[in-house]
């Protein structure tokens, strides 16, 4: 499958995980991770607080490359009424993980897509259910320092997967971007197309 795009593509993130996964569109883009601050004051549902920070991301992005499309993304942990970002320190990542044992929790992602006539943003949430996690195997992994920059203070495509006892929905949503619905709705869109044969 060979895709194209007439346009100037830029993903706003710094995150190796969402560059592998974007890459996988085969068409090509920059990396221009956006400079913006990731807590918001006021209430938010968690899908909303996803969209608004990735919403922060693309704009800022935006405005600096008039004409590109920009791609943007924001991960959140939820477990009951707690939203759970990316922990600051290793005692934050231990609560995190206690939090998260033997329970299921909601992996919520925004995406915003913000362009010349474009501006769009979805969420995609997957369920992930925990094993019951001891203090040893908590406290090892944070050690790790695996934890820190990631949401919910776990990662699931590296030893935090170890964690997983099952999941329901899209595991690239866990990873930090929806590549298999952001690439439908680029289809849809039209900011990417599938390549036309020549014949010979």
């Amino acid at each position: 499958m060979n895709l194209i795009t007439k346009d100037k593509l830029i993903l706003a993130s710094e995150s190796p995980r969402r560059k592998e996964l974007f890459s996988k569109l085969g068409v090509p883009f920059e990396i221009q991770p956006a400079g913006v601050n990731e807590e918001l004051e006021g209430l938010y549902e968690p899908e909303e607080f996803a969209i608004a920070i990735a919403d922060l991301k693309a704009n800022d992005i935006a405005q600096k490359n008039p004409g590109a499309i920009i791609i943007a993304a924001d991960t959140t942990v939820r477990i009951g009424k707690a939203l759970l970002t990316k922990p600051t320190n290793n005692a934050q990542a231990v609560k995190f993980l206690k939090l998260l044992s033997g329970k299921v929790h909601h992996v919520i992602t925004g995406v915003s897509i913000v362009g010349p006539d474009l501006n769009l943003a979805f969420a995609e949430t997957t369920l992930v259910k925990f094993y019951e996690l001891s203090d040893e195997e908590i406290n090892a992994y944070v050690e790790s320092g695996d934890p820190l920059d990631k949401a919910g203070g776990y990662g699931i495509q590296t030893m935090g997967g170890l964690f997983v006892e099952k999941i329901q929905g899209d595991y690239n949503n866990v990873v930090g971007l929806p590549i298999s619905r952001l690439y439908q709705t680029l289809l849809k869109l039209g900011v990417i197309e599938f390549a036309r044969e020549t014949s010979k």
